[in-house]
């Protein structure tokens, strides 16, 4: 790591520089004005290393990982992570780690559970350092909120693990749109067949010895205290709602991208869920959201109008009706998912990660190349559109693919739907006020219930039906806590800049 920290190239005068009127500056100088040099390498801390984050730094190899944290070690000795960086420093805790090394880290990747996403990420910020983050973004609508306006205040570069919206099938489904291919879209459907995951389960009503590989009081960070159970982790804490945001969470960012760029949308102003039994603690097996968007100002020169539309988002292996002209046989469902726009003129499919587009009419477009191109983005190339961005002075960086600019707004919109789910018992349509982050609808008094627990059983022959529901809830304030959570002791986050 010394080494690391010193091995910037020498600057080297010559006569011909000289000659010609300028001065070329060391990397290390160039580093101290707010950028490095393409030939410098950044060094890099990854946290959260046992799953996706793991192959985040596999495709950052090029510069150097200097520190490794992951509440998980047994996890990440099974999988051999620490022996692919064996000049990395190990760690459990972040917050360590920010202290010991923070002076050294130019940039961190963030892969943990969704529920600590935005405290490592902001902390980060605040020092200064560069930002990947896991998809979802964050757990929360004021969380996303906080890491949109953090990236613009310390001007660092950012990038959300969206992959597909570094890919060509999102740069094609964005151009055919506002080329006015199909006309303009008042209708939008997604879907996906995840989970994959157990969902839809009790809690467990005892807890489990906590392995000597695994920090339990770490993993849980911000969210209430609960005792360890092997169903939360590893994997598996996406299904749980005070670690993670279910199947939604987990793929819309992958599938929604393309609608949220390609419309120009930002905050909903209607907002409903419903789905299979809700539970207290456990996101449902199968869910449907609908978000309503208003009308949009169009550019200037825009080909199409950005009228209100409906976005409607289903999971657990639910698909959308097939429209009338759909091939017979096709499978809707490529690599996951997929999107149904529904345009004036025709309708435009594209699969999850927006790949392989195509018009329901058969007619292929050739619209105008507007999006910039990443090479490889699938295998590498999102990462490193990240890197070069990291290494570009503030004032003059191409903005990633998924910067905190757009992913922040884009992920209320995938957390909104978690919002509309969990608040289904109160059974309206929800009005949302997305400058405030706050429901217009709610009333001080209004109360609902939610599932406990689901049981069943067969007596004597006959089945018997056994569920438990919590006491009445208080919905604005269960709503409040949603929207910006109060974090555990030990935890807080940065103020929100104006």
């Amino acid at each position: 790591m010394k080494e690391n920290s010193i091995s910037r190239r020498s600057f080297i005068g010559t006569a011909g520089t000289v000659a010609a009127g300028f001065t070329i500056l060391p990397n290390t100088v160039i580093s101290g004005l707010g950028h490095k040099a393409p030939s410098d390498k950044l060094n890099i801390a990854g946290i959260g290393v046992g799953g996706m984050g793991n192959a985040n730094l596999k495709n950052l190899k090029t510069e150097n990982i200097v520190a490794l944290c992951d509440v998980d070690w047994g996890y990440c000795k099974e999988k051999k992570i620490f022996e692919e960086y064996p000049g990395a420093k190990w760690y459990w805790d972040w917050r360590k780690m920010y202290d010991e090394m923070g002076k050294s880290i130019d940039a961190v990747v963030v892969a943990t559970a969704d529920h600590t996403h935005a405290v490592i990420a902001a902390t980060a910020m605040t020092l200064g350092k560069h930002v990947f983050v896991q998809k979802p973004l964050t757990h929360s609508v004021y969380e996303s909120r906080l890491l949109t306006k953090l990236a613009a205040k310390h001007k660092v570069a950012t990038q959300m693990g969206n992959q597909g919206s570094s890919d060509e099938g999102v740069n094609l489904t964005i151009e055919w749109i506002q080329n006015g291919e199909i006309g303009d879209i008042t209708k939008v459907e997604a879907f996906t067949d995840r989970p994959i995951w157990p969902q839809g389960l009790n809690r467990p009503a005892r807890g489990e010895w906590t392995p000597e590989t695994l920090n339990w009081d770490l993993f849980i960070g911000p969210a209430p205290m609960r005792p360890y159970h092997s169903i939360y982790t590893p994997w598996n804490w996406r299904g749980w709602w005070d670690f993670g945001t279910g199947a939604l969470g987990d793929m819309a960012c992958h599938i929604m991208h393309p609608i949220f760029k390609a419309l120009k949308l930002k905050y909903p102003i209607k907002a409903q869920g419903s789905s299979t039994l809700l539970l207290t603690d456990c996101a449902p097996n199968a869910q449907m959201v609908k978000l309503t968007y208003p009308e949009r100002v169009a550019p200037r020169g825009s080909k199409i109008k950005y009228p209100a539309v409906e976005i409607v988002w289903y999971d657990g292996g639910i698909q959308p009706a097939k429209p009338a002209g759909w091939p017979e046989g096709k499978n809707m469902n490529d690599r996951g998912g997929g999107v149904i726009f529904h345009g004036t003129k025709d309708k435009l499919v594209c699969g999850c990660y927006g790949v392989n587009p195509w018009l329901l009419s058969g007619r292929v477009p050739n619209a105008p190349k507007t999006e910039r191109r990443i090479a490889n983005a699938m295998s590498g190339g999102h990462e490193q559109d990240w890197v070069n961005a990291c290494k570009q002075s503030p004032e003059s960086r191409t903005l990633t693919k998924s910067d905190f600019s757009e992913a922040g707004p884009f992920n209320e919109m995938v957390v909104m739907g978690v919002l509309a789910v969990r608040l289904q018992g109160l059974n309206k349509e929800l009005e949302w006020d997305g400058e405030k982050m706050s429901f217009t609808n709610i009333g001080d008094n209004e109360t609902f219930r939610i599932c406990i627990e689901d049981a069943f059983s067969v007596v004597d022959g006959d089945p018997r039906f056994d569920r438990r529901w919590t006491d009445p809830i208080n919905a604005k304030q269960f709503a409040a806590e949603m929207i910006k959570h109060n974090y555990r002791e030990g935890y807080s986050l940065p103020d929100m800049p104006a």
